[in-house]
């Protein structure tokens, strides 16, 4: 098992947003996470990275680095909790005044502090992986949503992860430039990185997923293969959820 979370609570102020969330994600598979607006789902992505410290919970990686956000947590925890995974956002937060290779080796030359030469190339060569070698040279306004999207992948892939994060990478994007950035995802998936995808894509987290949780009201209502949770989910809260998502009318 590669990350373990026991006991994942969130509030902010009166407003408890998770709520005792217990999940674990293994080696090299891809947890999707689904439910409606306002069930957790961005927040408990938001915690994985530390962006969002937790009320209480513990964070288990590899049996070997443990937090523990009962207690007092040191920037050094939490510095090298940011460190073990890289988030993709929906509204890819490029840097506008840097071109798209600069995005991707800021991370590891101003942050990790990098040799600049090494990365620049290797920077490259994440350009090529989303297709996007011709544009490295190109400031974000100049890249269309779904281009600016990739090169966030490519960012968050530069300070080598061993986990990926993604916020509804497709929410912002125009329907004709979804499939792009699906595919490059898709093609993570079969080199196995460890995923975790907050996704209102179901079709996509049916073909990527090794396991989907269904999340509402700061809990995880239902978890398991996407085979069972998206095609013969067992709590009727979740089967309410898939026929409103997939019969609208």
């Amino acid at each position: 098992m590669y990350l373990n979370v026991d006991g994942l609570s969130k509030s902010f102020g009166d407003l408890e947003v998770l709520k005792d969330i217990d999940l674990s994600i293994e080696k090299g598979k891809v947890l999707s996470i689904i439910g409606p607006s306002g069930s957790g789902k961005t927040t408990l992505l938001r915690c994985l990275n530390a962006l969002e410290l937790p009320n209480k919970g513990k964070f288990t990686f590899h049996d070997d680095f443990k937090v523990d956000f009962s207690g007092k947590i040191s920037k050094k925890e939490v510095l090298n909790l940011r460190r073990k995974s890289g988030m993709v956002f929906q509204s890819y937060n490029l840097f506008p005044h840097k071109t798209a290779l600069e995005n991707v080796t800021e991370g590891p030359v101003i942050v990790q502090k990098r040799n600049k030469e090494k990365e620049k190339k290797y920077a490259l060569e994440l350009l090529t992986k989303v297709g996007l070698q011709d544009k490295a040279n190109l400031y974000p306004h100049q890249l269309s949503g779904g281009q600016q999207q990739r090169v966030g992948i490519a960012r968050a892939l530069a300070i080598e992860p061993e986990l990926m994060l993604f916020d509804e990478p497709t929410s912002a994007l125009d329907p004709e430039l979804i499939g792009d950035v699906l595919s490059v995802i898709k093609d993570l998936a079969s080199e196995n990185w460890t995923m975790a995808v907050v996704t209102h894509e179901l079709q996509f987290a049916e073909q990527v997923s090794d396991e989907v949780i269904f999340m509402d009201g700061g809990y995880i209502v239902e978890q398991g293969p996407p085979e069972e949770v998206l095609k013969a989910p067992k709590e009727e809260r979740t089967q309410q959820f898939l026929q409103r998502i997939l019969n609208p009318s």
